[in-house]
């Protein structure tokens, strides 16, 4: 199809370049004609010129030749009347000698337009008055009677220098008049001459136009044929296009049948698949929460035995307990923080205090069998990153590096900094990284088990010994955080696992940090709190703490009652939100109270946050679900301090 109307569009190219020159050479023709006629007419006007200046030329002869035989009879007449003295002689010679001067001045005024034949005029007019003098002296002899003396005076004056002068003045006037009629004469002849070959020349150039008009005159209808071929070229091309385009759409709409069915086959295995990690993430999960369950169950019913029967380890036991429901919670926020539902809320963190203060925990969770050693190259760079995430991801890979080491080895954390070009590692950006090294000596990794180590309930463990969340989830963790993951290993040779995670410039928060000068903070004075939590259990917990720590609390549970409960109480110092909640969330209900808390503190309390960020809770305290009365203590504090500061700062402003 493209070919044919490639061919039509040259044949309708060449059509329009042979006539437009068809045209050119018409409008060239056109010229010729009109220079022909043009130069026609000038030559006819030259030739008119010509002949007329010819026929004046004769005038001015025959003019002379007049005078000249005027002057010839004048003269003769007068010597007939000297010989008879017969008085009609006389009279016959005075009109000779007048139609003379007639002719004299006829001869005048025709070579009016030529300077040297006028002055050759005068010396004539000169010689003539002379000549009519003597004559008319010749005549009054005769007049008188005097025979004799006008027999003498005629025969004297026949031969006077006016006679001779008069004679050769004539002769140089009609000399004159041939030299410039044959100079007219020759013009004429060029004139006609070269017109004759410009005519010519115009007309071989208008017989060459008229040759190239009919060849191109041919090529047109020659290229009219090719383009006639092409059209019909380019209409089977069309035919043919048509049934093509019903032929890929028929296998079109075949293919979509075929992927129809794989789409149903593959939907049927990713069902099946499912299914199974659902089977071992459920086996992993359950095996987990047995763990901690049995933890909590078994101290919360020593320390019931030790209060009834007033033994000291009541304490002891109850610590264990919350040991084993903070490791629930724990494992909470890995499933949440994986699925994305959980927010990250970050802050400046530095790498190797973070690791010394989760030296008890680490002691706790690997046992007596597993040596841990910390190392710090001493950099002070620090991460903007959420501290509690962090903490879970390095709690993770030093269980799965006990594991490794089947509860028998050596652990090495070994934090530092390095600077990366883009894409050295994963897909990282250039720049500046602090580094988290975790190391062990176990088994390592075989090629094929490191290319799945990332993949969701992918594990090495047996069934319900683990979830396959693990690294997956710590990779999803970084990720989020702007990092990557590179690992080390081989089997035999122990694992070694890099976090790289950008470094932040800005300062790391102190767990516990003095107030300000100058900036008004929680004085400790019991507070007015209002409580929104959709859950009674929760809601009743949450205001027994507040109760517990000394505050006057009043529960909510209903976000969109709570402008009627603010409207209820003489005074505000504090609101303690649930997140999500139905109808409306947290955020949503203090975005909509407005002006009306303005001064008044807000601590979000969350379990689950879906889709939220950072960054929808305005920068205000949040505090997440499980937490201790010294936990809640903390927020509080920390919440009406963060208050008492941005009111400090709009009071400055």
């Amino acid at each position: 199809m493209s070919e044919s109307n490639t061919a039509l569009e040259r044949a309708i190219r060449a059509t329009n370049w042979r006539f437009l020159m068809l045209g050119g050479l018409a409008l060239l023709g056109i010229a010729v004609l009109v220079a022909v006629a043009l130069l026609q007419q000038r030559t006819d006007a030259e030739r008119d010129r010509a002949i007329a200046r010819q026929q004046h030329t004769f005038d001015v002869i025959m003019r002379a030749n007049q005078l000249s035989g005027a002057i010839a009879g004048a003269e003769a007449a007068l010597g007939r009347y000297v010989v008879s003295a017969d008085k009609n002689l006389g009279q016959q010679y005075g009109d000779q000698w007048g139609r003379a001067g007639e002719q004299l001045a006829r001869l005048k005024q025709i070579t009016a337009d030529n300077p040297a034949q006028q002055a050759r005029i005068v010396r004539l007019k000169q010689a003539f008055d002379a000549r009519g003098k003597e004559l008319a002296t010749t005549a009054l002899y005769s007049t008188y009677k005097r025979h004799s003396d006008a027999w003498g005076s005629y025969y004297q004056v026949r031969l006077s220098p006016a006679r001779t002068q008069l004679e050769q003045v004539l002769n140089e006037v009609v000399d004159a008049e041939r030299v410039t009629l044959h100079d007219r004469t020759k013009a004429a002849a060029d004139l006609l001459a070269n017109s004759g070959l410009a005519s010519r020349v115009l007309t071989g150039f208008g017989v060459l136009i008229v040759l190239g008009a009919v060849l191109l005159g041919w090529m047109a209808i020659e290229a009219q044929g090719d383009r006639a071929v092409a059209d019909a070229n380019a209409e089977t091309e069309r035919e043919r296009s048509v049934e093509l385009q019903r032929a890929v759409a028929d296998a079109t709409e075949q293919l979509r049948a075929e992927a129809a069915e794989r789409e149903a086959a593959q939907e049927q295995l990713r069902q099946a698949q499912k299914m199974e990690a659902v089977g071992q993430l459920t086996g992993g999960i359950a095996h987990d929460f047995n763990n901690m369950l049995a933890v909590v169950l078994g101290g919360l019913e020593l320390a019931k035995r030790h209060l009834h029967t007033g033994g000291p380890d009541a304490q002891r036991h109850i610590e264990n307990a919350m040991e084993g429901a903070n490791r629930a919670a724990a494992l909470t926020r890995r499933l949440l923080a994986f699925s994305r539902a959980e927010p990250l809320l970050p802050e400046a963190v530095e790498a190797g205090a973070l690791i010394d203060g989760m030296a008890d925990l680490l002691d706790r969770t690997l046992g007596d069998g597993i040596a841990v050693a910390t190392s710090d190259e001493g950099t002070g760079w620090r991460i903007w990153v959420d501290r509690h995430q962090l903490e879970n991801a390095l709690l993770n890979l030093a269980v799965n590096a006990r594991d490794a080491m089947e509860g028998k080895g050596t652990l090495s954390f070994v934090t530092g900094g390095t600077s990366l070009a883009e894409n050295q590692v994963g897909e990282c950006a250039a720049g500046d990284y602090v580094t988290i090294e975790v190391g062990d000596t176990g088994m390592g990794m075989t090629p094929e088990v490191l290319a799945r180590v990332f993949e969701p309930f992918f594990t090495t463990k047996p069934v319900g010994k683990g979830t396959g969340l693990g690294l997956s989830q710590i990779f999803g963790f970084v990720r989020q955080s702007g990092g990557e993951i590179g690992i080390d290993t081989a089997p035999g040779k122990g694992t070694r696992v890099t976090l790289y995670m950008p470094r932040h410039l800005g300062e790391a928060r102190a767990e516990a940090a003095p107030a300000s000068e100058g900036v008004p903070v929680y004085s400790g004075r019991p507070l007015e709190i209002l409580v929104v939590e959709d859950d009674p259990r929760v809601l009743t917990a949450t205001l027994g703490a507040l109760k517990e720590l000394g505050h006057q609390a009043m529960g909510c549970d209903d976000p969109h009652a709570a402008p009627g409960a603010i409207a209820t109480l003489r005074s505000l110092d504090l609101i303690v939100s649930d997140v999500l909640m139905p109808g409306q969330t947290g955020p949503e209900m203090i975005a909509a109270l407005g002006d009306r808390i303005d001064g008044v503190a807000v601590l979000f309390v969350t379990g689950f946050a879906g889709e939220a960020d950072a960054a929808m809770f305005g920068g205000r305290t949040v505090l997440r679900k499980p937490f201790t009365i010294a936990g809640l203590a903390a927020a509080v504090e920390e919440a009406m301090a963060q208050e008492a500061r941005r009111s400090g700062r709009v009071a400055a402003a």
